[in-house]
């Protein structure tokens, strides 16, 4: 549910681009969403299909990119995706540390027919 107003933030940041540059359309919207990040691309996409209608974003193509998160070795100085239930490092089966890899969230571009 914490999605609705997150896609409403994207939908006015996106419109008011467009406005900026005089722009009749956004054409697409380019997100990056990491696993860790707490939001859930599907509810994002159901979200946009909905509320975009009657706005600038309307029959936009969001794009979703999904990153996945990562876990940091300091016995071997490598980033591993970590097996389910598990937090060793695929090389030398030391725990490893989590990381901020896959709590990513941002527009990466928008954009816009002028």
């Amino acid at each position: 549910m914490h999605e609705l107003p997150l896609t409403e933030q994207i939908i006015t940041i996106a419109s008011e681009k467009a406005s900026e540059h005089q722009a009749q359309k956004v054409l697409r919207i380019a997100l990056v969403v990491g696993e860790l990040s707490g939001f859930v691309g599907e509810s994002i996409q159901m979200y946009f299909d909905v509320i975009s209608k009657g706005t600038l974003c309307e029959g936009a193509i969001l794009e979703i990119e999904t990153i996945e998160a990562k876990w940091y070795c300091p016995s071997c100085d490598c980033h591993y995706v970590r097996e389910p239930l598990s937090f060793a490092c695929p090389h030398c089966a030391k725990d490893g540390l989590p990381t901020d890899l896959g709590k990513e969230f941002y527009v990466k571009h928008i954009e816009i027919d002028t």
